[in-house]
């Protein structure tokens, strides 16, 4: 932990780096953090040191790395804020004042503590990306060094980092530390899952790799012949995105078959099409499996080419072909990219940070910290499209956006007083579904406002939150009102029954995430605690039989409420049964059906007793998923009337 071998690393890639900084950063930080140690027993400087070392692994400017270096002085030392501006600058000292937490955050809520300060971090970093690289590389350190904390923290840091700071890396493309980040939180999350499926899939993996080397030889033989400059490596896919693709398309372990990937770095674009060419002419391609995001890359700037082939071995094959400035982006993402492009930043890196920027715009309405981090976790999920002004401006949204969203990225009067939209020319309803590569114009009046027809249209959380705030309806009641009905895993816990357990012996399974009254089962782990699960869970499919055990609810009077949900649908044959259907799988009691004609929809009205409002809206989402389902609404009160149960309906009859 010398800063020759940080030098080092520094002028492989930056010979011209400004070192009398990065040392001067290096000196300081080992005096301030003297005598403090970590968790695990190591000087703290351990720590620093090894964000560092992650943000050199990056490329990162000598700026960059002299934050990285002071990025806990504000927080852990004596150290003056006037004192670290006037040694470093203002540069270095708002990096390291926008990744510092919160210290005037005295209140005893842990969680929104917790919550603050993310946000924190995140608006001072849609001022300068350089903020977040720093917290992801901060992030990654401490979750290498997880093991030496409390199991308590392990759980609440872990799950943290794969709800935030995980798909925050995968929206800025930086899919190495994206990886990393899964497969620790999934280590501390599922411990039992993960040994299980580190020791199947390793040997499964080993098996493999003879086929995949030699499918690597004979590309290479062939590459040489054709005299096309290229390097070709394995990649081993990580243990989480395995297991994802495993829930998501319900399959056992015998069925996965793309453990690894073949990878190829050419020199050029023409290159790679023509490696392409030669890969599916010597090899058979596999249907369906050609992916061109050289032509069409990804919203978080990932270029590169996907196929898959049949080997000479009749198995699977995964290849992967691109330059090695779209390798480089493909690893580190945001980081790279700024590398590459330096100052002149195009249209489409801004479009990647553009939702970054938009929380500066969140802060004035969201009161409420939590309601601040739950709704961005929604939208870090979702998937995106790039859609472009008439100018040619670039707007990053997520994949079913409208233009009522797309208004409001572009700026809140224009959300504001929209009337209409144009999408690639032609006039269209507010409520449609905008697809990558649509030019959106926006119609406005100045008497134009809002309607509260629009929550129910609009898909971000930036919309909805200002429309709400234009109608002035609080931002977080809604989110807050949810939070105090879904049942907390210490409330549902309490309400399940393992015969010769205590209640203190039980764990909450958060893969399945079990609601009050749905089918459980138990699990037993080697501390002899038991997890409880959905009974249809994936894992448990994938975990030792003879090691589930019977769960069950305590038999007590079930206090329910009742929903009244609203279906809009495009009327077609089969549609209400179908949404019966997925009612009556969940012993869910029904009081009544109404249908009415809307305009063009067929409004669906349906009343529940549902056990609680988190089943309700578990619920409310499924129905929402029908095909032709236009949209669904809701609104609860206590339950009064005597029930029954729909019989189990089958589509067709």
């Amino acid at each position: 932990m010398d800063f020759a071998s940080l030098r080092q690393t520094v002028l492989k890639y930056n010979p011209n780096a400004n070192l009398a900084l990065i040392e001067r950063a290096f000196e300081f930080a080992k005096e301030a953090h003297a005598g403090q140690v970590r968790d695990s027993g190591e000087e703290y400087m351990s720590h620093l040191y090894g964000v560092a070392m992650t943000l050199a692994e990056l490329h990162m400017d000598s700026v960059t790395l002299a934050a990285g270096l002071l990025h806990d002085c504000l927080e852990d030392t004596p150290i003056k804020p006037e004192r670290l501006r006037d040694v470093f600058g203002d540069e270095v000292f708002e990096l390291v004042q926008g990744v510092t937490k919160s210290a005037s955050i005295n209140f005893g809520d842990k969680e929104e503590k917790r919550a603050i300060n993310i946000r924190n971090v995140l608006l001072a970093t849609a001022k300068d990306i350089r903020v977040i690289i720093i917290k992801l590389a901060d992030r990654l350190h401490n979750m290498r060094t997880l093991k030496f904390v409390s199991p308590d923290c392990q759980s609440t840091i872990a799950k943290e980092t794969l709800d935030i700071y995980a798909p925050i890396a995968y929206k800025l493309g930086m899919h190495k530390i994206k990886a990393e980040l899964e497969d620790l939180a999934f280590r501390y999350l599922e411990p039992q899952m993960y040994q299980e499926f580190k020791q199947r899939m390793g040997k499964k993996r080993d098996e493999r790799q003879k086929e995949v080397d030699k499918f690597m030889m004979l590309l290479d033989t062939e590459l040489k012949r054709l005299k096309i400059p290229a390097r070709i490596f394995g990649r081993a896919k990580h243990f989480y995105s395995i297991y994802k693709k495993m829930q998501r398309k319900n399959l056992r372990f015998e069925e996965v078959t793309d453990l690894s990937a073949v990878r190829v770095i050419t020199t050029s674009v023409e290159n790679c099409y023509r490696i392409l060419q030669f890969v599916h002419t010597r090899w058979k391609p596999i249907d369906g499996k050609l992916d061109d995001y050289i032509a069409d890359p990804k919203p978080n700037l990932y270029q590169s080419l996907h196929t898959e082939v049949w080997s000479d071995d009749h198995t699977p094959v995964e290849v992967q072909i691109r330059t090695l400035e779209m390798h480089h982006i493909a690893e580190e993402g945001i980081a790279a990219h700024w590398r590459y492009k330096g100052t002149e930043r195009d249209k489409r890196f801004e479009s990647k940070i553009n939702w970054l920027k938009q929380i500066l715009t969140w802060k004035r309405e969201s009161k409420d910290a939590k309601g601040f981090i739950e709704s961005l976790k929604v939208d870090l999920f979702q998937d995106e499209i790039i859609v472009f002004t008439p100018k040619g401006d670039a707007i990053s949204l997520r994949e079913d956006a409208t233009p009522i969203d797309f208004a409001y990225a572009v700026h809140s009067s224009i959300g504001d007083h929209c009337v209409r939209g144009k999408v690639n020319g032609r006039v269209m309803p507010l409520d449609t579904t905008l697809h990558s590569g649509d030019v959106v114009e926006i119609m406005t009046k100045p008497d134009a406002r809002p309607s509260r027809q629009w929550l129910k249209v609009v898909k971000t959380s930036l919309a909805r939150n200002k429309i709400r705030h234009a109608l002035g309806i609080p931002v977080h009641d809604q989110q807050d009102a949810r939070q105090e009905d879904v049942p907390s895993e210490a409330a549902i816990l309490s309400k399940v029954s393992v015969q010769a357990l205590k209640k203190q012996d039980l764990r909450y399974a958060r893969c399945c995430s079990p609601a009050m009254y749905d089918s459980i089962a138990g699990f037993e782990q080697k501390d002899g605690k038991v997890a409880i699960h959905k009974r249809d869970c994936k894992n448990l499919s994938l975990l030792e039989h003879n090691k589930c055990v019977v769960a069950s609810w305590d038999e007590e009077k079930r206090e329910g409420i009742q929903a009244d949900i609203d279906v809009y649908v495009k009327d077609r044959v089969g549609v209400l049964v179908e949404l019966l259907n997925h009612v009556s799988s969940r012993r869910i009691n029904v009081l009544s059906i109404h249908t009415k004609q809307v305009k063009d929809l067929v409004k669906i009205s349906l009343t529940f007793d549902v056990p609680s409002e988190a089943i309700g809206l578990e619920l409310m989402k499924v129905l929402g998923t029908v095909h032709s389902v236009h949209h669904v609404a809701w609104e609860r009160r206590p339950s009064r009337q005597k029930s029954f149960i729909v019989p189990r309906l089958r589509l067709g009859t």
